[in-house]
């Protein structure tokens, strides 16, 4: 195998790699990446066994073949070249050694034969179908703070993808939830998505498929049968196993009859919630919310550090409530909105609390109180 390619178009590929090997493994193979060059595409392949990542790249191809290499070393190297450097990549096999070239810069590292590499086996997907990138992108950024990092509720550990008839109207619908906090996020259905079978996508696959959504104009080819799932560009192609569980009924958490209803500047309240948290004690980060008629006291008290409190004005026109959160959780739901104001919506002081942005229910999140 011979061939050269410029080092930013390599990097990109070897870094979407490299984020998929596990660091700490027992089985060496699994620390490699698999270069695969012919015609005018090398494609760079890594897997964990339980999610895999095809880059194709263009290069010049001299010579077709493939090898396996140290993906977090090619990378590094990689990185510390110079920008624009045209590099080199030559396997002779008998060597077991891929040379790496860049102007006077001359690598030579050690691999192991392609035949070990495993492939991940191919599933029969019973649905196929496009969403643009930025859809996509929203759906699961917006939920996936709510993930447990719980290992015992393993199968709380990803965002739940499925269709939805809520209301009457189809949606494709992403849901995440760690028991404290929950996130809903809907979109339009897209065609040919509507007998797609549930599936959770584990934490992991939601971290690495973020990294295919940053081109606004991209198209992702969803496939999805009931153990596995497929994110793919014309570039990238992401499978991932989804997590052999069952999802909780949701539903039953999302409260219906909450009608105290408080409107604030988002991005004004994140901020006062994250000043009066600087006091709280780093274990429970309690937040307290006093709302009475179109105003908001936010208060801490930490015995041990201190206490603070900021007003805001809302609006609001129901009776006096007091009401505790955790400081953190309130923050993640509150960098969600992008709208300019979050609705709250409220029933008792020990009963779970609905956020919306503005009037639009496509993105809803339950959290439940403290006591303070």
């Amino acid at each position: 195998m011979k061939l050269s390619i410029e080092r930013g178009t390599l990097l990109k590929a070897v870094a979407h790699a490299q984020s998929v090997v596990e660091r700490r493994n027992t089985i060496p193979i699994l620390a490699n990446v698999l270069i695969e060059a012919e015609g005018n595409t090398v494609s760079f392949r890594a897997t964990d066994l339980d999610v895999e990542v095809v880059d194709k790249a263009n290069g010049q191809v001299e010579r077709a073949g493939s090898t396996t290499v140290g993906a977090v070393t090619l990378h590094e190297i990689v990185r510390k070249l110079p920008d624009g450097a045209l590099v080199s990549l030559s396997d002779d096999g008998a060597s077991g050694r891929l040379v790496v070239e860049a102007g006077r810069s001359n690598f030579q590292l050690a691999t192991l034969p392609r035949e070990d590499f495993p492939v991940m086996a191919t599933s029969e997907y019973t649905t196929n179908f496009s969403v643009a990138a930025p859809v996509l992108r929203r759906l699961f950024d917006k939920s996936k703070f709510a993930i447990s990092t719980e290992e015992t509720r393993y199968y709380l550990n990803g965002v739940y993808m499925h269709v939805s008839d809520d209301g009457g109207d189809m949606t494709l619908r992403c849901v995440a939830t760690d028991g404290h906090r929950l996130a809903r996020i809907d979109a339009p259905l897209p065609m040919g998505a509507e007998g797609m079978p549930g599936v959770i996508v584990p934490r992991k696959t939601v971290g690495e498929m973020r990294k295919l959504l940053d081109d606004d104009e991209a198209s992702i080819a969803v496939s999805v049968s009931e153990t596995k799932v497929r994110f793919a560009t014309p570039a990238i192609t992401l499978t991932s196993k989804v997590i052999d569980g069952t999802f909780p009924d949701y539903s039953r958490v999302i409260p219906k009859g909450n009608t105290k209803r408080m409107e604030v500047d988002a991005k004004e309240f994140a901020n006062a919630v994250d000043r009066v948290a600087t006091v709280s004690s780093e274990r429970s980060r309690a937040v307290k919310m006093q709302i009475d008629e179109d105003r908001l006291i936010l208060s801490v008290n930490a015995p041990d550090a201190g206490n603070a409190e900021e007003e805001l004005a809302v609006a609001y026109g129901d009776e006096k409530l007091e009401i505790g959160f955790n400081a953190k959780y309130l923050l993640e739901i509150a960098s969600q909105v992008d709208r300019e104001n979050a609705v709250f919506l409220f029933n008792s002081s020990g009963d779970p609390t609905l956020m919306q942005e503005g009037n639009d229910t496509s993105a809803v999140y339950v959290v439940m109180p403290m006591r303070v």
